[in-house]
């Protein structure tokens, strides 16, 4: 992408084109979206790696693993867990508090662009979806993203009341982990209905509405150390929100806070919003450079 000389909209760039970005200089260089893809590639290389000739570097899958030996599970597994047998064994403790540091200092919902096999493929959906949109072939269905903490309740609700992980039977995110290490079973046609539904339905609502994991993760990440940062390079060209999914994160960067900003002196501040999953997208598209990545601890290292 040249977004020094373009405005990288979703409707003007080509979905190849995301891969690499151009510097100010006409020098090429992976954009942020394909350094998550090689990593979440990378990750479930090791853990398939791990499973055929005991690699013992990242074992287990998605929802469980150990990585070099350290525990790390997913937490809303283990809070499905809790509620569902009212116990959480030594090992699955150890487990969530390791994930649970590693993403205070990594940025809550990172996991779900850096991490989650699903994210890949949701990517791909949203750029299927936009492009029928575009050519009015389907409308974009939006709503209220906050419905995510509505979903998160109910399948802990239902592990509670059951005694069984309920959201394990059609978490997509487990089931992708487990195809790319384990091999194909029937369950992989559930992530094509739920594919289907975000191309023809509605951008990423997997994602953005239904994922308990993610949502999950959302929580951790309010307090976490690494954030997305704007500075008062911005000109307000609003590019950043056409590329996000998540773009109700991005409501500093509209003019109309400009004024308030200015009487204040701020010349920068942090997206503080913990639906933001850092997949460095806006960052990506800013031809201002007004957006960055910020490690808010840097200053005690």
């Amino acid at each position: 992408m040249d977004k020094y000389n373009n405005k990288e909209t979703i409707k003007h760039s080509s979905f190849c084109s995301t891969f690499l970005d151009i510097s100010r200089l006409g020098k090429r260089f992976f954009s942020y979206r394909s350094k998550r893809w090689i990593l979440v590639f990378a990750i479930h290389l090791f853990f398939f790696l791990s499973f055929y000739i005991d690699l013992q570097l990242l074992e287990g899958s998605i929802s469980g693993s150990r990585f070099l030996g350290f525990h790390m599970i997913d937490p809303f597994i283990s809070l499905q867990m809790f509620a569902s047998t009212y116990k959480l064994p030594i090992n699955m403790i150890i487990g969530i508090t390791t994930i649970v540091i590693v993403y205070l200092l990594l940025g809550g919902r990172s996991y779900c662009s850096w991490v989650c096999p699903y994210g890949v493929i949701s990517e791909i959906g949203e750029k299927l979806h936009n492009t029928l949109v575009n050519k009015h072939i389907i409308k974009n269905r939006t709503f209220d993203h906050r419905v995510r903490h509505i979903f998160w309740f109910i399948f802990i609700g239902l592990a509670f009341s059951s005694g069984y992980l309920v959201f394990e039977t059609f978490n997509v995110v487990s089931i992708l982990s487990r195809l790319f290490i384990y091999g194909w079973s029937v369950a992989v046609i559930w992530v094509v209905v739920v594919f289907l539904m975000e191309v023809f339905f509605s951008r990423r609502a997997w994602c953005k509405y239904i994922c308990p994991v993610g949502t999950t993760y959302s929580y951790i990440g309010k307090g976490s150390a690494l954030k997305i940062q704007w500075n008062d390079n911005c000109d307000h060209c609003m590019v950043c929100h056409d590329v996000c999914f998540e773009n109700h994160v991005l409501e500093l960067t509209k003019a109309k806070y400009d004024e308030e900003r200015t009487k204040k002196g701020i010349k920068t501040q942090y997206v503080t919003g913990t639906d933001c999953t850092l997949c460095g997208r806006c960052i990506d598209v800013c031809h201002e450079d007004a957006l960055s990545f910020e490690f808010r601890l840097k200053g005690l290292i």
